[in-house]
């Protein structure tokens, strides 16, 4: 299925500045949001960093002044969205809490891969043999991360996979109705199934938390939710072709992160596995771009 066209209202330099300011901001939110899972409980962690979401939500539609970009065109598709976006940020919240930083983002980052896996399936999408190949160097550089003959092999690991898998289809969707939803509606009804999906951890134990967590998981929140509206208007101000491989730096602010804060060092596996990965998505992107060129 072919993706809307936004070409005709396309302003690239601002486009990519949105994604390298929303990669960033995302990186330290999930950082953030490591160090609040190590004191509170996964879902209530995950509330406060949602409620705070809602802040600079408030604060655009504010500056805007149009709370009429609030308006929503096709409640199936951004429920769909918010489904696929929730499972998926649930998944690296709890990948984060057992992995470090940098392999689980990186694991992440098969996502174009897995999209490209799958474009023939969802997308009715004829993949050349250049793409398959870039396939298989994606999954060899996610079978040296994994260690799958390795002692030291963990099934969390499997997780920042699977919340791949949703993102691929969240982003999928994303791409189909950014032409017609608002960036501000999109988000917004994303974070909303967000706050209802992490309040039905209730019964799985909160407990009363402090000024000091708040700050910690709230702050998250606030980086959440300008990284997400930044990577949108990403998409919508250029072409994916073009914006995607500048998301791939956060491949470089990961291990930073990991390192500065938590102390963690990369291993042989991540430096190996980490290239492979990001080769493969961006050699998709550039092919991509490439076949359809010639017949734009």
């Amino acid at each position: 299925m072919q993706i809307p066209s936004l070409s005709r209202s396309l302003h690239p330099m601002r486009g990519i500045a949105c994604t390298l300011g929303g990669i960033v901001l995302l990186t330290a939110s999930d950082a953030a949001i490591k160090w609040s899972t190590a004191m509170l409980p996964f879902g209530e962690a995950l509330f406060v960093r949602m409620l705070f979401v809602l802040i600079p939500i408030a604060i655009i539609v504010w500056w805007r002044g149009a709370a009429v970009s609030l308006r929503i065109v096709s409640v199936r598709n951004l429920a769909l969205r918010a489904l696929f976006g929730t499972g998926s940020t649930f998944l690296v919240v709890a990948s984060l809490s057992l992995l470090p930083i940098g392999q689980v983002l990186t694991l992440v980052f098969v996502t174009p891969v897995l999209v490209t896996a799958l474009a023939p399936l969802l997308l009715k999408e004829r993949v050349g043999w250049h793409r398959w190949f870039a396939v298989l160097c994606g999954f060899a550089g996610v079978v040296i991360m994994l260690q799958p003959d390795a002692g030291s092999f963990r099934y969390a690991a499997l997780l920042p996979l699977a919340a791949a898998l949703l993102a691929s289809l969240r982003d999928i969707v994303t791409r189909r109705i950014s032409s017609r939803e608002s960036s501000l509606a999109i988000l917004a009804f994303s974070i909303l199934g967000l706050i209802l999906a992490s309040l039905a951890t209730v019964p799985f134990g909160w407990r009363e938390v402090s000024v000091g967590e708040i700050a910690i998981a709230g702050g998250s929140g606030l980086l959440f939710g300008l990284a997400h509206y930044l990577l949108i208007e990403g998409y919508r101000l250029a072409e994916a072709s073009l914006v995607a491989p500048f998301r791939y730096t956060n491949l470089l602010w990961a291990p930073l992160m990991g390192y500065l804060f938590f102390g963690e060092i990369p291993g042989v596996a991540l430096l190996v596995g980490a290239p492979l990965i990001a080769a493969s998505g961006l050699y998709i992107v550039w092919r991509e771009r490439s076949v359809k060129r010639p017949s734009a």
